[in-house]
């Protein structure tokens, strides 16, 4: 259990990792998504295109290891009490967000890797091709992809609940509920 009001130093610094990542593969899955391979590679060439897929699935991976390293810290040593108490509907509302960008950013990952094998496609972690977990099946990957990007969306979503929710206890309540996960003071 926590006994301070932040949580310990390594739950701070894969939060904001994740951040990075979870960030970077939005606006590479956003660009492939609004542009598709063609428009992309149209737009950047052929070779930037290829490294964007990669780059897209070696962050899937790494979010998903991290999210899972993440969730084993978060069970084993909980999270720290808020200070002063948060009201009901700001708890509830703080434990729904959170507890559905924890199945989110595993999901998506997972999701992903699916969709990708069922394309006839492998996914790749810093070059490593990684098993394909089913075999292919174009109807299965387009579906899968289609889910993919659902939950992509959903997870911007709750990105600006997110943001919206710490910029209000920031600037409007004045609490040290962002100092929790802050990396400073």
């Amino acid at each position: 259990m926590i006994e301070t009001d932040r949580y310990p130093l390594v739950q701070r610094l894969l939060h904001w990792l994740i951040v990075i990542l979870v960030l970077g593969v939005l606006a590479i899955g956003m660009t492939l998504g609004f542009l598709g391979f063609d428009g992309v590679k149209e737009t950047f060439g052929g070779a930037a295109t290829n490294a964007l897929y990669a780059y897209h699935k070696t962050f899937g991976v790494m979010i998903l290891a991290l999210m899972i390293l993440r969730l084993g810290l978060r069970v084993s040593l909980g999270a720290p009490p808020y200070r002063p108490p948060l009201a009901t509907s700001e708890h509830v509302a703080s434990r729904v967000v959170h507890g559905l960008f924890y199945v989110a950013l595993v999901a998506m990952p997972v999701i992903g890797w699916l969709a990708t094998a069922a394309g006839g496609y492998p996914v790749q972690f810093f070059g490593w091709t990684l098993p394909g977990l089913i075999g292919k099946d174009q109807a299965q990957s387009e579906t899968l992809f289609f889910v993919h990007g659902v939950v992509g969306w959903a997870i911007l979503g709750l990105i600006v609940l997110h943001v919206a929710g710490a910029l209000r206890h920031w600037l409007v309540k004045r609490d040290r509920v962002m100092a929790r996960m802050s990396l400073f003071g």
